[in-house]
């Protein structure tokens, strides 16, 4: 177990992770309202968040930026020299 902690800093991953949804949730929210973006219902859950963008896409939004955090403090906290100056 590393215990990063990465949770425990709610601050930095709320800031990491609000303009990820903003810019990307709106993105597709403008593709979806514009007609070339869709989303095939078989594969959805069917819970439709405003603007008709599937929970999954917001879950996505979400989980994907937290695991490359996860995993960028993982190898930050074993390989410290690998880290970019």
């Amino acid at each position: 177990m590393l215990h990063l902690r990465v949770y425990a800093q709610w601050r930095r991953l709320i800031g990491t992770l609000v303009p990820v949804v903003v810019l990307f949730g709106g993105w597709d929210l403008l593709a979806i309202h514009q007609h070339t973006w869709s989303y095939n219902r078989a594969y959805l859950v069917g819970v439709t968040l405003p603007g008709r963008l599937p929970l999954e896409e917001l879950l996505f939004f979400l989980v994907i930026p937290t695991c490359a955090i996860l995993s960028f403090e993982a190898v930050r906290a074993r390989r410290p020299e690998w880290v970019p100056r």
